[in-house]
């Protein structure tokens, strides 16, 4: 096998749904693997709500846009199949930031060994860009405490089922937002929260008050959405608000309104943003933060599999449409 596929991005999304239209499959000839290099064999590539934001024009996000005709950015687990390298070795598996591509030839740079004793599916649920993000998020941002009430929007997602479980693991009081029946069932029965809301079909405001009699000390916010007015008006004075994503607002021409700030006043609430380029250099502490939690079995994870390459191509459209159930994986 001399040549591999690659997934380019030829186009803005506007809108609608996300599929060929916006890529062109190219083939590409498998480079030669110099001195320092290595060449990795991807197994496992993460579909993740940030691409939507790597797919726009926006150049005052926080990382540059996919340039069009480049590769499609995503993340991705692999084994290295030939190296020049002295600390990479052939079959050290590795993950990183590798693109929708079939190989990916590196010099280490952005790629991380994976040692932990877990299948490439749950490597990418757990210690890729859902626990990472979780964890820096949650624990930097979040500084929950035992006794605390946290609620967390899109609890059957990757990165909030994964917050509700280190919230709880530390003793906090953790309520999940969801979006069907099912989705509930899992984070409360499985995961062990101690309560969910069905954001569809719930009334928010009462079921909300019901599972937070104590109010809230931190919001792990993933989805936008009139969850916002709610939470906010039960938080308590100095608590934490980490907005990690607006999954709800990504297709709209418009973002739905944001929440009065005159509570963000009275209480003295702490609101911060933050996405993970900006602490990849952080991986490494995060790791040591997370690992303990997964290996003692304190964090259940499930995978949503779509089998083969070009799947990548419209599997974003799950998280639309919400029948994602679990971490979305594209496997090659």
């Amino acid at each position: 096998m001399t040549t591999y596929k690659a997934i380019n991005l030829v186009a803005r999304p506007s809108g609608g749904p996300i599929g060929p239209d916006l890529f062109d499959v190219v083939e590409k000839n498998i480079p030669e693997v110099a001195k320092n290099q290595f060449l990795v064999k991807q197994s496992h590539m993460s579909l993740d709500p940030a691409m939507f934001g790597w797919m726009s024009a926006d150049t005052e996000s926080y990382i540059p846009p996919v340039a069009l005709g480049d590769v499609m950015r995503s993340s991705g687990i692999g084994e290295i199949v030939e190296s020049n390298h002295a600390n990479f070795n052939v079959g050290d598996r590795v993950m990183g930031m590798m693109g929708w591509q079939e190989y990916y030839l590196s010099d280490g740079t952005g790629l991380n060994k994976v040692t932990a004793p877990l299948p490439d599916e749950a490597i990418l649920s757990v210690f890729a860009l859902p626990g990472l993000t979780a964890t820096q998020g949650l624990y930097s941002i979040g500084k929950p405490q035992k006794g605390e009430t946290l609620v967390v929007s899109g609890a059957a997602g990757s990165v909030g089922s994964i917050v509700g479980q280190l919230a709880k693991a530390d003793g906090l009081t953790v309520i999940g937002v969801v979006g069907s029946d099912e989705k509930a069932d899992w984070v409360v029965n499985e995961l062990g929260f101690d309560g969910a809301i069905n954001y569809k079909t719930d009334d928010i405001a009462t079921t909300l008050a019901q599972l937070t009699p104590k109010g809230i000390d931190v919001y792990f916010e993933n989805t936008g959405g009139p969850i916002q007015h709610h939470v906010i008006a039960r938080m308590n004075a100095h608590g934490r608000i980490v907005v990690c994503g607006m999954i709800a607002d990504y297709p709209k021409a418009e973002p739905d309104l944001a929440p009065s700030w005159i509570p963000i006043i009275k209480k003295r609430l702490t609101i911060q943003g933050f996405t993970m380029p900006d602490h990849f250099g952080e991986v490494p502490a995060l790791l040591e933060k997370l690992t303990p939690y997964v290996m003692q079995g304190k964090i259940k994870y499930r995978a949503h599999i779509l089998d083969g390459f070009d799947e990548a191509m419209t599997g974003l459209n799950l998280f639309f449409t919400g029948e994602n159930k679990g971490k979305l994986i594209v496997k090659l």
